[in-house]
């Protein structure tokens, strides 16, 4: 029968450390510091080699830092290496339990090694490829959202200093007929000079015909009488064409991203999307943010991870008479879930009916929509 052994390896940015444990709590010799680079992962595999003799069998165990595991792990289990992942969490309590306040890369390697001898850690669910893509996905599609929306916050500021009238003219300063607009001429005096058949022509074309002369002649009435700033409003100007061209570039990105998703959305056959006010795309932040469902036994712990469970403050003497959801959980699920809700409630018969009948219980509007 072959003797069990145990590497723990601790992981950093840029280097990690790994010691070896028997399977009565011996030490193999000293640890190994080495770099979280492919030369790095080789001297590990010598390391293995030089500490075993080839007829035990090696368990080891490392602490989901970050990203920072990833490759490492991949590396390790493309050659057959028996890992678990732990959270680092777990192995903080049996670091306190043990060697009370000690903290060393090479002691910590030890203690990884030790917690998984003694099976004290409940191994990470790791996701399938594709939930890890469509993480990374819609992780970087949110960050772009984000992006966007900050952009058109800065453009609403310089609209309402050069030509504050202009929204009375579009209401939605961001549509398209708007944009090719203000790229051309953002400022009163511009519109004031252009021909009204050229920008007629402009209104026209980017609105596929829609709009035309009519919106035209609004557009230039607003500029004549505007009180828009004249300091500086060339360069105004500037700056609300590269927002706006800043702004079209990051929506090409999410376009593509979210080809990408549909894709992957395809090949994973699910039917998410099927549920009331929830999109493709919400569908997929919900399978990437979740992973693997099994991991709650419970829905009210699913509701938790969002960080969508209620909270009472209370403290001393006070006590908070309204309950506050706990925001604790994934900020990226917890926008899912509740853009979700708020979908349903409006287009949903089902969900509309219920989210009224909150209202009318006199439900804040919050509630009666995380209801």
């Amino acid at each position: 029968m072959c003797e069990l052994m145990y590497m723990g390896i601790d992981i950093g940015k840029k280097h990690h450390e790994a010691g070896i444990v028997a399977a009565d709590g011996r030490r193999m010799g000293k640890s190994l510091r080495f770099s979280n680079t492919k030369e790095g992962f080789e001297r590990l595999l010598s390391f293995v080699e030089w500490r075993l003799s080839g007829e035990e069998e090696l368990v080891t165990g490392m602490e989901a830092t970050g990203h920072y595991w990833l490759a490492l792990y991949s590396f390790l289990c493309e050659r057959g290496f028996s890992v678990r992942v732990i959270n680092p969490i777990q192995t903080d309590g049996f670091r306190n339990f043990h060697i009370r306040g000690t903290k060393t890369d090479s002691v910590d390697s030890f203690l990884i090694a030790e917690a998984i001898r003694f099976g004290n850690f409940e191994s990470t669910r790791l996701a399938e490829e594709d939930i890890v893509s469509l993480k990374n996905l819609t992780r970087l599609r949110e960050s772009f959202r984000d992006m966007c929306s900050d952009l058109k916050r800065k453009a609403v500021a310089v609209m309402d200093q050069v030509f504050p009238e202009y929204e009375s003219v579009f209401p939605d300063m961001f549509c398209l007929s708007s944009r090719t607009a203000l790229k051309e001429c953002a400022v009163p005096a511009k519109i004031k000079e252009m021909d009204l058949n050229v920008l007629t022509g402009l209104v026209e074309e980017a609105s596929r015909g829609r709009l035309g002369e009519e919106r035209a002649r609004r557009i230039k009435e607003a500029a004549a009488s505007s009180i828009g700033v004249k300091i500086s409003a060339d360069t105004l100007a500037l700056e609300m064409r590269l927002l706006l061209e800043s702004m079209e570039d990051f929506e090409k990105r999410i376009a593509v991203i979210d080809g990408k998703i549909a894709e992957i959305m395809a090949g994973l056959g699910t039917e998410i999307a099927t549920v009331p006010g929830v999109s493709p795309v919400t569908g997929a932040v919900m399978l990437a943010e979740i992973g693997d469902i099994d991991r709650f036994d419970s829905p009210k712990k699913l509701v938790a991870y969002a960080g969508l469970d209620p909270q009472l403050k209370q403290s001393g003497a006070f006590e908070g008479n309204r309950t506050r959801i706990s925001k604790r959980g994934s900020p990226s699920l917890r926008r899912a879930f509740w853009m979700s809700a708020v979908v349903a409630a409006q287009t949903d018969p089902v969900f509309k009916a219920l989210y009224e009948k909150k209202r009318r219980e006199g439900k804040a509007y919050g509630t009666a929509i995380g209801a």
